[in-house]
Order: C-alpha cells, then sequence, then structure tokens
C-alpha cells in the first residue's frame, strides 16, 4: 500500500490534500439545483434511481455502473472517473452544480474519461470497497466519492468534493481532470503501479484468531465511554456529533446490568440534548442526519430512514426503563413523521429526505420571529417563541432554528401552568406552523426503498405498537413487512431495492440480517408464526450466500454480486448497524426460539473473533455488542398459553412489554385454535405449556429453570421487575 501511495504522490503532488469531509468546505455554497437546460439526456435516463435520474441531463455522458461502461473503457483505453453519491447529499448537489452541468468541465469529462454515476444506496458493495480505498489514500472520505480507476476498475486517486477552480485550500476539479488525463497518457506505467499497489492493498486480508471473551467486556466497554463523554451536551466528542444510537442502547443495558447510575446518566443526558435540540425536527418529528455543532443545535437537514428506525427503536427502549414521558412523545411522533412522509403507497419505506429545498440547505425548516409573530399573533407567538428559543437575530444564517432552551417541566413552572397545559397550548400553536410550512417547496424526497433500511423500521414500528399500544404502528409494520415478502423476493431471494414500480438488484447480507430480524419481531407481536417461518428461512439463505467458509461471520456481498475487487467483511458499524452485528444477533435469537445450536455457534464464532480485539471500542461494534449483551445473559424465556385474540393476553402482554428486558424471547401456543404438536417442535419453549384453570397463563424460565405459572397481570408485573 505505501509504495503504491507513494507512487500516486509523486504524480499528483499536492492533490492528495482534497481527502477531508465534503461536508466541511465551502459551506457558503448555495443555489438551485438544477440550473442546466435539459437538452442533454445520458445513460442515466433510463435508470430508477432518483440520484442518478438527477444527473440524467448533465452534460457529462454518464454511464451507471456496469458491463457497458467497462468495455468502452477497456476498448477506447480510457480511464474511469467513478462518483458515488446519494440524493439527498448536499455536496453531491453542490458538485453536480459547480461541475457537472458546466460544459467546460463536461467536455473535459467526456474526452478524456468514462465517466460512471453511481448510488451508493443501491451499490453499497461498490461504495465501499472504493470508499477504502480513497481513505487509504487521503486519510478520511465523505460524500461525494470521486474516484479515478484503471479499465479494470483498480484505484489510483480519489478524493470527495472538489470545486471546479481551486478554492477551499482543495485543488480545483479542472485542474485534477487535466493533471490525471496528461499523466494516464504520458506516465501510464506509473498510474499502473499507484493502481497496483493500491488494488493490492484492498486485497489484503485481515487475520482472525479465536479468543476468549472477559466477563467484564460489557462493564469494560460501557466504562470506556466515559472518556469521551462530553458532560455538558451529551453524546461523545465534539463536533460534528451523530447520535449514537448503539452506545446508548449499550448504556442501558449495562446500566440494567450494574445499577450503575452514571451510565444512565450519560444515556438519558444524550437522550435529553437530542430530543430537545435542533437536530430533531420540533414540528414535524423525526431526527435530521447529525449535529453540525457540539449543542445538538444546527444539524445538517437531511433525514434518514435509518437514523428514525434506530433512534425511535432506543427511545421506545429508553420510555421502557425510566418512564419519562418525552421519550415516549419523540418516539411517537418520530414513528408518526415516518408514516406521514416516508411511508411508500405500497407499504414500504422511502429511504430520505434531501438537506435542501430551492436549493439552500434547511431553508425549509428554520423561521424568523417575524414570521412566527404574524402567523400566531402577539400572544401565541411570544409564548412559543419563548419555548423554543426563537429570537430577532436568529441562531443560524439569520433565522431560526427551533430548539427547547429549557425542559418542559422548567418552563412551565415560569409559567405558572402544568407541563400537560403548556403541551396542550404548543400542540395547538404548532399545528398553525406546520399548515404554514407544508405549503413551502418541500425537501426532494428519495423514493428508493431499500431492504435492510425497511427491516430496522419495522423493527421499530413492531416495538412501537409493543410500548405504546397504538394500532396504526402494528398495522404499518405489517403492511412493511407483506410489501417485502410480495416485491423484494424474487425466486426465493431477497432483492436490495425497489424503486418507480419494481424491485432488483441481489440483496446484500444486511439485507437478509436485518430483514430476518425485523421479522422475529414481528412474530413476538403477533404470534403469527409465518413470521418466524419466513426469518428461518431468510436465515438459511443469508448462511448459504454470505457465510464464510473459513473463517469466522458472513461477507457482505454474495457472488450474484459482480464487478467486484473482493468480497468484504464488514464487523465494524457505520451510520448503520453491521451486517455481521445484525446476522449475529438473529442467529442468537432463533437459536433460542428454535433451539438449533448450529446458529448459536455461527454467533459465538463472530463474537470470540471479534470482540476479544475490539470491544474496549465500543463505538465502533456498539451493535454487535448488543448482541454479545445477549450472549452472555442468560436470557428471559416467556412462554404464554393463552387465546391469541383474548383479553386476557393483552393484559398479560401489556405488562411484558412496559419492561425494558432487552434480552428475552417471547412464544405463544393457542391449543384452543388448534396449534399442534408441531409448533412445540418447531419451538421448544412451548413444550406442555397450558392454560391453567381455562385463563392466559405466563411460564418465565431463566437460568435454565422455569418459575412457577402466572395467571394475574399483577403477579406477572411483579415478577418481571426482577428480570435479567
Amino acid at each position: 500500500m505505501k509504495a503504491g501511495c507513494l507512487v500516486m504522490a509523486g504524480i499528483f503532488f499536492v492533490m492528495m490534500l482534497v481527502g477531508c469531509r465534503a461536508e466541511d468546505a465551502g459551506k457558503d455554497i448555495v443555489g438551485p439545483v438544477n440550473t442546466v437546460k435539459e437538452r442533454h439526456v445520458n445513460k442515466l435516463i433510463n435508470e430508477t434511481s432518483p440520484y442518478l435520474l438527477q444527473h440524467a441531463h448533465n452534460p457529462v455522458d454518464w454511464y451507471p455502473w456496469g458491463d457497458e461502461a467497462f468495455e468502452k473503457a477497456r476498448k477506447e483505453r480510457k480511464p474511469i472517473f467513478l462518483s458515488i453519491g446519494y440524493s439527498a447529499c448536499h455536496w453531491c448537489h453542490v458538485m453536480e452544480r459547480e461541475s457537472f452541468e458546466n460544459e467546460d468541465i463536461a467536455e473535459i469529462m467526456n474526452r478524456e474519461f468514462v465517466c460512471v454515476k453511481v448510488d451508493r444506496e443501491e451499490h453499497p458493495g461498490v461504495d465501499e470497497i472504493y470508499m477504502s480505498a480513497v481513505q487509504m489514500m487521503t486519510g478520511s472520505g465523505g460524500w461525494p466519492l470521486s474516484v479515478f480507476l484503471t479499465p479494470d476498475l483498480k484505484p489510483f486517486f480519489g478524493g470527495t468534493y472538489f470545486p471546479p477552480d481551486d478554492k477551499f485550500g482543495r485543488p480545483g476539479f479542472k485542474k485534477i481532470l487535466l493533471n490525471i488525463a496528461s499523466s494516464w497518457k504520458e506516465n501510464n506505467e506509473d498510474v499502473a503501479k499507484a493502481a497496483k499497489g493500491m488494488t493490492e492493498a484492498l486485497l489484503r486480508k485481515p487475520t482472525w484468531v479465536d479468543g476468549d471473551i472477559d466477563s467484564d467486556v460489557l462493564a469494560e466497554a460501557a466504562e470506556s465511554l466515559v472518556y469521551a463523554f462530553d458532560q455538558k451536551w451529551g453524546g461523545f466528542g465534539n463536533a460534528p456529533k451523530f447520535p449514537p444510537s448503539g452506545a446508548i442502547a449499550l448504556l442501558m443495558r449495562q446500566y440494567r446490568h450494574s445499577g450503575s447510575e452514571k451510565l444512565l446518566d450519560m444515556a438519558t443526558l444524550t437522550l435529553d440534548k437530542m430530543a430537545y435540540g435542533g437536530m430533531y425536527d420540533q414540528l414535524g418529528g423525526g431526527f435530521h442526519r447529525y449535529s453540525v455543532d457540539r449543542t445538538w443545535l444546527v444539524p445538517h437537514f437531511e433525514k434518514m430512514l435509518y437514523d428514525n428506525a434506530l433512534l425511535s427503536w432506543v427511545y421506545l427502549e429508553a420510555f421502557q426503563l425510566t418512564k419519562k414521558p418525552i421519550y415516549k412523545k419523540v418516539a411517537s411522533e418520530t414513528l408518526d413523521f415516518v408514516i406521514n412522509e416516508m411511508t411508500d403507497e405500497f407499504g414500504g419505506f422511502h429511504s430520505a429526505q434531501d438537506a435542501d429545498s430551492e436549493g439552500v440547505e434547511g431553508k425549509y425548516y428554520v423561521w424568523s420571529r417575524s414570521e412566527i409573530m404574524e402567523i400566531l399573533g402577539q400572544e401565541g407567538g411570544a409564548f412559543f417563541c419563548d419555548y423554543y428559543g426563537v429570537t430577532e437575530g436568529g441562531n443560524f444564517e439569520g433565522e431560526n432554528i427551533l430548539f427547547v432552551p429549557r425542559e418542559t417541566e422548567d418552563f412551565a413552572r415560569g409559567e405558572n401552568k402544568t407541563a400537560e397545559k403548556v403541551e396542550q397550548r404548543l400542540d395547538g400553536l404548532k399545528k398553525k406552523l406546520i399548515a404554514v410550512r407544508t405549503k413551502r417547496v418541500h425537501p426532494g424526497q428519495d423514493y428508493k426503498v431499500l431492504t435492510a433500511w425497511n427491516g430496522l423500521m419495522i423493527s421499530s414500528f413492531a416495538k412501537g405498537y409493543q410500548v405504546l399500544g397504538d394500532e396504526r404502528y402494528l398495522a404499518v409494520a405489517k403492511n412493511a413487512a407483506k410489501f417485502i415478502v410480495e416485491d423484494m423476493i424474487k425466486d426465493g431471494a431477497l432483492l436490495h431495492v425497489y424503486s418507480k414500480g419494481k424491485g432488483k438488484l441481489p440483496g446484500y447480507l444486511d439485507d437478509y440480517a436485518a430483514v430476518a430480524n425485523a421479522f422475529i419481531d414481528l412474530y413476538e407481536t403477533t404470534f403469527d408464526i409465518r413470521w418466524l417461518d419466513e426469518s428461518e428461512r431468510l436465515t438459511e439463505q443469508m448462511i448459504e450466500l454470505f457465510k464464510d467458509s473459513v473463517g469466522p461471520g458472513f461477507f457482505f456481498t454474495a457472488d450474484s454480486h459482480k464487478h467486484l475487487l473482493r468480497r468484504t467483511k464488514p464487523f465494524f458499524d457505520g451510520s448503520t448497524p453491521s451486517g455481521n452485528s445484525m446476522a449475529t444477533l438473529v442467529l442468537l435469537r432463533l437459536s433460542r426460539l428454535t433451539d438449533n445450536s448450529d446458529y448459536y455457534d455461527m454467533a459465538e464464532e463472530v463474537l470470540k473473533a471479534v470482540v476479544p480485539r475490539s470491544g474496549r471500542q465500543p463505538r465502533g461494534i456498539g451493535y454487535l455488542l448488543r448482541a454479545l449483551d445477549f450472549y452472555m445473559s442468560s436470557p428471559v424465556e416467556i412462554a404464554i398459553a393463552a387465546k391469541r385474540d383474548g383479553k386476557a393476553l393483552s393484559g398479560m402482554l401489556k405488562v411484558i412489554h412496559a419492561e425494558f428486558m432487552p434480552n428475552r424471547i417471547v412464544a405463544l401456543i393457542d391449543r384452543a385454535a388448534g396449534d399442534s404438536d408441531a409448533l412445540e417442535g418447531k419451538i421448544p419453549l412451548l413444550q406442555d405449556k397450558k392454560t391453567q384453570e381455562g385463563v392466559a397463563t405466563v411460564y418465565i424460565c431463566e437460568n435454565y429453570s422455569c418459575k412457577k405459572p402466572v395467571k394475574i397481570p399483577a403477579e406477572l408485573a411483579k415478577l418481571v421487575r426482577f428480570l435479567e
């Protein structure tokens, strides 16, 4: 790797400075996204990705990722310029506007390169490989990702956002194009050496050695979070701050085990500050991508489905644990936001909302004080502005991002009102502002339906129904699951993406693992055995397609994913849980439900390979530590004998779902409805479990022993408080 990078540096001199994150540069650039006349049409016009279609009228002769582009590069002996982004990416829009819609720059690109545009959400395997390459070259990455490849797809130079001309301490894109074109023609042998060195580094396989898992690893992992914790504002480190869902989940679980108030305080401070900050949409619900500052005030305004899935889940768990009303409010508003704004007519969930509207980041969400006063009147406006920190000068480029400077209880005391009265008044005022905001130009919607992200969201809606009892949430979860089964499975295999009325592209590890987990969640919510059957089927297929036959864990891609330099095996979380962490959890859950020791062994293999050397880095493997917590605990096994549609069952489930028991499995047998010995064979926990005295009966087993059956919800409530 070093040799290749040195050759590259010799060719391109200081151009390696371009590798900083795209979102950290050029923050003063605003303007309309689509300014070029739509007289140009390129190969992207026939694609279904909203991101690719955004570029279909660029003067650049873009090709989608595939054989046609690669054959052209080989035939014409041209390097490939690979541009990777996604539709909600602000700096992707900026680079399009500045460079890809520039006729002079497009002429150079078309003359000297074969230009390939990739939606990273459609081709995460492609993105992962070339993001790794750019990170090796420059030390960091981001989107838009800009990579130059040989015709055989080997990377030799890359970066992120490039301005059209020298700016922000970065070389201009036009200069880069001309320099690389010149080097390709005049120093082709050196370029080939650089590409060879980089590819060898990418192909180098890590070694994984099994180790023993220390019994204190979870406690030490939680304790290690203390050193990076922001004691005043919550979260970890300084700006930018991303929502640390995995770390919060770990803190809450370890608090459950240890009783350490310090860990609980870290979790709740972070949850509180995010809920009251500008990163949370105080009017419409739902979370923006991340905060650009330490205080969670100014967000990067895009809204991603996966963030809202992961955060709604962790707020629901926090409500179970603490019973704080704010967590219930945030969870329900976030789920409602997804229903209202991100749910497809066929039942799936759209992937993202853009940060920009009318070419300006955040324009849809910000307010002037005078506008609020005009809409709400003097008394209502003053009350609203006081609560949400709205000032004449604003807190974001002269405008106001709504946030809550004081918790509702503190504000209510200052107003001599109850918190409930304050909330009631705010609800009425918010509805007036929402009505006005809805008339603004809405941020663009990426209507792609991504299977893995939908799996995460189905789990959260199932959890929302369990904890909050809202029937809408269960209906939404079931509709989305039905959509996946009917529209996202072809010839028995999962597809990765659905757009413009059709599903396409083979599923990745993340797709299988997230959906298999979601279907277990649906089974434990509805006790409809078909969801457990489908989860098992997908898990078996996941093992067949992705399991490494010579080492621990699962590859991200299957053999059906083409044109990739390597098959990667990610264990570390990114913005979403790693496929291996989700796969490990689903294997552990199914091993307990179905008593399948093979599943348990495969999960244990991953944990023993990764945790001993990475367990003290909880922010990198937060979701694998969630699986480890399940593995190291003795999960609570709850068997219920009852009528599926009976009121007695509802009462028992309400008690179970009110309690924070992250490591548990639940199964039901309804003998009156004809559940047979086959069900007992499938779920051994249900063997010999019957109603007693004709009423719903709950059997709780832990540490390989079962407690006395319970028939009264009040008795069950006393029992579950002391479990785990």
